[in-house]
Formats: structure tokens, C-alpha cells, sequence
């Protein structure tokens, strides 16, 4: 029987081995146990970079600056690097993170082996699009300079490819030029999902950056009506912008032996949220409310007790996507299961690079679940019926249960990526779908 993980319970695996590196030679492998994983910033809610046997790598001390162009706007780090200590360096330069997810804990390695994405898809793609160069290290001690034009098919299947084709010790970025540090930001209500459909369609012609927040609390004509928050970078101020306060970090002190978040609470917040006032006309906040409003909130996960909380996330093509999302909502709806935070955002025409990437030209939706045990697994089998029959996939990182099956059929790439793993790297998420548990 396949073991279920879920955020906030993670797992005693008895695994062999488990090391901290910090100077990554070919010796890492000669002296430990495999198959290996690599464990970066441990912010993936799924089962990527865990694993019952073999060794996992914490690769979180492979963490120095290497170069920063300032002029051009290219970043190199080793991989163990966080987002967060990037922006550190690169905001007061007057430079971004082109790609960003929605959170800064993540490590630039990570980043990479999970192709994020972030609320600017429909203009400039996933990270991967932007990654310049990367290091690869093999299990046999080779190491292989990734980019675009040399060892181009290993730079496409290591983008997005789950920490499986060897351990990436450093990257290159190009980042994206700023005025400040400040997001020029609106929020718009929608009443239901199609009205989604029009005002997204609309804002993307105009902002940088669009995403959703869906009312689970609603149902019927009002199923799917949410908030739209559009942003982009502001322009050059005529006053000190230390005159905005910045948001500051509160922190969710202990876990409690149940889950807060249950049918009343839920949505009770639901609709307190939707109808709370919004910035239609627009308003300057720091880039960390904008993109990262959960950083602020340390172990918020918490708030789902001892039995933790399971992400869901699909995309699903332009042609199904307004039938499919509604039909996921209405089935979420009808189980008498909800989501607390939902978001829903729509990914642009460019391709993705890596073969098991998962971002394409849909609509992607973000929920999270009280764990429920058995009674949200059956509500995520369902979700998958929908998702495949309108040829959507399911996103890896935040996944700990997708099946053979499911997995195949979203990444029919799966079989020309399969050649580029590293013999001696494993994960329990690699072995589970492929049937090897």
C-alpha cells in the first residue's frame, strides 16, 4: 500500500543516510548509500524530494553567491541558495527575480527542478525560461555545463525534472530590471466564473501580473466568484518609498491537536474575504505583500493540526478549461469539503522547456485541504477523472498521491525523460508512478 505524506507531517522514512553538504564533489557519492535525492529548502508539499531508502542530500549549505552582474541583470549561486537571500542582494541594485512562486523559501536548484511558475506565466513563461546555465553533477562523478545550446537535451530534461537527472550545484538567471521595490497593485471582484473568464482575459492585456482568489463559500450563480489581483512593478517615485510600511512577520505559535479549519471557519473566512474592501484604484505596496502574503505568516501551516493539509493543483488547456475548472469546483462544492486558499490564474502561450514541466496554456488551480484521510483522497481521484479527461495534468511538486495512470498520461513525455535519470537517483515520487512501490 502506498504510504500518504501530507505538509506538516513529515514522514520518519528510515532511510539509510541522511547528509548535510556544503563543498559537493564526486565523494558525496562514493561514500553513501544510494539511490540518491536531493532535499533543498524542504517547501515542496509533496513527496519530489523524499524518500524511504538510498541517501537524501541536503543541499541547503551549497549556499554562496557566486557573480552578480549588475549591469546585465545575470545572477549565479550555488543551488542551495533561497529566493529570499537572492532578492536580498539583487532589490537594492534595482533588479527582480523574473520568474517568482509564491513563496521566497524555495532554493534556486529547486526553483529549477520544479520549472515554478508565478502570476506573470502569460507574459514572460516559468523560470526555466529564464535559467542562462547550470551545473550538473552525475552520480559517477561528471559534471556537465547545462544551456540552452550545450547539453541542450540535458538542460531540457533537468528544468522541471524533479532533482532526477543529477544534483545541480550552481545556476545562472537573468533577472528583470526594477524602479524600486514596490508593486503598483488592484483587485477586482467577480461574481462568478465566468465573469472570471473575461476580466482576467482583459486585465493580462494590461498587467504584469494576474491571480485569482476563488470564494469556496459560494455556490449555484455565484460558484467561482473570487477577487482578481493585478500588479505590476512602479515607476520611479517622486517620494521615499520607506514611507510604505513594509508587512511585518507574525508567527502561528504552536500546532493544535485538530485542524482549524473546518466547514464553519471555512467559510466564515470565505465570505468575510470576499467581501472585504478592495483597492480597485489601485495602491503601492511592498513586492513582499504581493507575492509572498503567507511568508509573512511563519509556520502557518500549522493551523491545519497534527494531521497537516494536502495541496491540489491542476492546469487544464484553454479549449476544456472553463468546463473543467467549473466542474472541479462544483464537485468540491458537492463533497462538503472546501478549500481555504484557492487560486486560480491562467498560464500564456509560451512553452515550457522542460519535458516534465508542468505549466502549459490553460488555467491552473491551487487548492488546500484539512487532511481528511480517505475522504480526500477520494475527492482527488475524482478531480483527477476531470482533470484527464480534458487532458490537464497534475503538478508534481505539490503531489503525494497522483497514480501511474494520472501521471502518464499528463506528461506523454514521461518515456523520452526517463532516459536522462541518473541510475543511482531516486525519489518516492519517481518510484510511485512508476508503479515501483
Amino acid at each position: 500500500m502506498n504510504q500518504i505524506y501530507s505538509w506538516n507531517r513529515i514522514p520518519n522514512l528510515n532511510i539509510e543516510s541522511s547528509i548535510k553538504v556544503n563543498d559537493i564533489t564526486s565523494e558525496v557519492f562514493k561514500k553513501n548509500i544510494a539511490p540518491y535525492t536531493i532535499y533543498g529548502n524542504g517547501r515542496s508539499y509533496g513527496d519530489v524530494c523524499l524518500n524511504n531508502v538510498g541517501t537524501i542530500i541536503q543541499a541547503r549549505g551549497l549556499n554562496k553567491f557566486i557573480d552578480f552582474n549588475d549591469k546585465e541583470g545575470i545572477f549565479t549561486a550555488e543551488a542551495g541558495v533561497t529566493l529570499e537571500e537572492i532578492l536580498s542582494v539583487i532589490v537594492p541594485k534595482g533588479w527582480f527575480l523574473t520568474v517568482t512562486p509564491g513563496t521566497k523559501f524555495v532554493t534556486l536548484g529547486g526553483a529549477v527542478a520544479n520549472d515554478v511558475h508565478g502570476k506573470n506565466h502569460h507574459k514572460v513563461g516559468s523560470f526555466g525560461h529564464h535559467v542562462i546555465a547550470f551545473e550538473l553533477l552525475k552520480s559517477d562523478g561528471t559534471r556537465i555545463i547545462c544551456t540552452p545550446h550545450d547539453n541542450s537535451e540535458y538542460f531540457n530534461a533537468t528544468i522541471g525534472g524533479l532533482g532526477l537527472t543529477g544534483l545541480i550545484t550552481w545556476v545562472s538567471i537573468k533577472l528583470t530590471r526594477i524602479n524600486n521595490p514596490l508593486i503598483w497593485t488592484s483587485s477586482y471582484r467577480f461574481q462568478n466564473l465566468d465573469e472570471f473568464w473575461y476580466l482576467n482575459k482583459a486585465m493580462e492585456d494590461i498587467w504584469e501580473y494576474s491571480v485569482a482568489w476563488i470564494d469556496f463559500s459560494a455556490n449555484k450563480r455565484s460558484l467561482g466568484r473570487g477577487i482578481l489581483y493585478v500588479g505590476q512593478h512602479a515607476a520611479t517615485q517622486s517620494f521615499p518609498y520607506k514611507n510604505i510600511k513594509n508587512s511585518r512577520k507574525i508567527s502561528f505559535p504552536v500546532t493544535p491537536p485538530f485542524s482549524l479549519i473546518n466547514q464553519l471557519s471555512l467559510f466564515a473566512f470565505n465570505k468575510l474575504y470576499y467581501n472585504k474592501p478592495t483597492a480597485t484604484f489601485g495602491k503601492l505596496v511592498y513586492y513582499d505583500q504581493f507575492f509572498y502574503p503567507l511568508d509573512n505568516i511563519l509556520n502557518w501551516n500549522r493551523i491545519y493540526g497534527k494531521k497537516g493539509f494536502f495541496q491540489y493543483q491542476c492546469v487544464i488547456p484553454m479549449h476544456s478549461a472553463q468546463y473543467a475548472i467549473y466542474e472541479i469546483m462544483k464537485k468540491i462544492r458537492n463533497s462538503n469539503q472546501g478549500s481555504f486558499l484557492s487560486v486560480l490564474k491562467v498560464f500564456g502561450e509560451k512553452e515550457s522547456i522542460g519535458l516534465l514541466s508542468f505549466p502549459k496554456h490553460g488555467a491552473t488551480l491551487a487548492l488546500d485541504f484539512p487532511n481528511l484521510g480517505e475522504k480526500t483522497l477520494k475527492l482527488f481521484q475524482e478531480l483527477d477523472s476531470i482533470v484527464l479527461e480534458a487532458s490537464g495534468r497534475v503538478y508534481p511538486a505539490k503531489d503525494c498521491r497522483m497514480s501511474v495512470e494520472t501521471f502518464r498520461a499528463g506528461y506523454p513525455l514521461w518515456r523520452s525523460f526517463e532516459k536522462f535519470v541518473d541510475p543511482q537517483f531516486s525519489s518516492y515520487f519517481w518510484r510511485r508512478v512508476n508503479g515501483n512501490l
